[in-house]
């Protein structure tokens, strides 16, 4: 873990000095400038790409979908490919941030499973300006040496007999996903009394919740530092390996199931460069790595028939079958009316 982690530490900060023109010249073929999650790439895929390409990497990372955007529609940084999420993709079209994709350039798309381009065009309703890159869910990890009964439901989270050992994310959309399908609604609701009724749940649970967290959900819960978190699927198969104590569930009530793509936006500088990258990215070897490396569920339908661990190949977390679940959806734009509403609503919560 700590090897992993120094890893990422160290890529983010040797492609960030490239970024700030700190580093090394461009090479013969130019560079493309990446922006992406932390800890989201095996590195060696970058060296892999440089190596047989010629094209020089800049890399940069962000934490959350909310970070990342206004840094892209400022343009101080002329990023050249981004993955964020299915709702911000919908936000970036919406505001005409992103530039259509010739797949022309990219053949490898064809590796990329037909589900996860009809998903995609609940925010990409033409397939004209993404690249799905990984899916999964949100759900609940616990510890069954610190659980004691049976977990189906989010209601878990508001069991006081786990006070001060629940992990919640630090995200406005995920913490009221969980508040809103607790309470039977949808988790793109507008509807004030419904996210009133949310808010008030999120605020009657906060004194039971050790910590608000993203990355650090996964450390607490390798080290038994928390009994149930909020999770994204693709940490909790990384949680499993590192503390086989810890299970993961959907609850009944539902959840998001989301798709991260790649995207090239409207003023990159080498989008020729960006339509290479991703590409790259779509061989089934290269996606291989990546999902071994990040362990979040590849939508590379060809990458997933060189899994050689047959575990995790059949894998419930990994590759659920969807249809054994009920209210499953995929976060939307809400539009700025929306997203302020969302906004104000979790500023109450944490004042409190």
């Amino acid at each position: 873990m700590k090897k992993k982690l120094l890893a990422a530490i160290c890529l983010s900060f040797t492609f960030s000095l490239l970024l700030t023109g700190c580093g090394a010249a461009k090479s013969e073929n130019g560079e493309v400038v990446v922006y992406n999650w932390g800890e989201y790439i095996d590195p060696d895929t970058l060296t892999m790409f440089e190596e047989e390409t010629g094209i020089h990497v800049v890399y940069d990372e962000f934490e959350t979908n909310e970070i990342m955007y206004p840094k892209v529609e400022a343009g101080a940084t002329a990023y050249d490919v981004i993955c964020p999420s299915d709702y911000m993709i919908q936000k970036m079209i919406q505001n005409d941030l992103l530039a259509e994709i010739n797949f022309d350039n990219i053949p490898n798309v064809k590796n990329i499973g037909d589900q996860y381009f009809e998903q995609s065009r609940e925010f990409d309703p033409e397939n004209k300006y993404s690249v799905p890159y990984c899916f999964g869910t949100v759900g609940i990890l616990y510890n069954k040496t610190m659980v004691d009964e049976p977990v189906d439901s989010w209601s878990i989270l508001w069991d006081e007999k786990y006070a001060d050992s629940i992990l919640m994310q630090d995200s406005v959309r995920d913490a009221f996903m969980v508040a809103l399908k607790l309470n039977g609604y949808s988790m793109n609701t507008l509807d004030e009394s419904q996210l009133a009724a949310a808010r008030d749940s999120l605020i009657t649970q906060k004194p039971l919740v050790q910590a608000y967290v993203i990355d650090q959900v996964r450390d607490k819960m390798i080290g038994n530092e928390a009994a149930i978190g909020v999770i994204y699927s693709g940490e909790a198969i990384y949680t499993q390996r590192e503390n086989p104590d810890l299970e993961y569930v959907i609850p009944k009530e539902g959840t998001n199931v989301w798709i991260d793509s790649w995207v090239i936006p409207k003023n990159a500088s080498n989008k020729e460069n960006a339509e290479a990258f991703i590409n790259f990215m779509c061989r089934e070897d290269i996606a291989l790595m990546n999902f071994k490396y990040i362990t979040y569920s590849t939508p590379n339908m060809a990458a997933r028939e060189l899994i050689e661990d047959e575990d995790i190949k059949n894998s419930s977390i990994a590759f659920p079958d969807f249809s054994d679940y009920q209210n499953l959806e995929t976060f939307q734009y809400l539009g700025e009316e929306g997203d302020a509403l969302y906004n104000d609503y979790w500023k109450e919560v944490k004042a409190q």
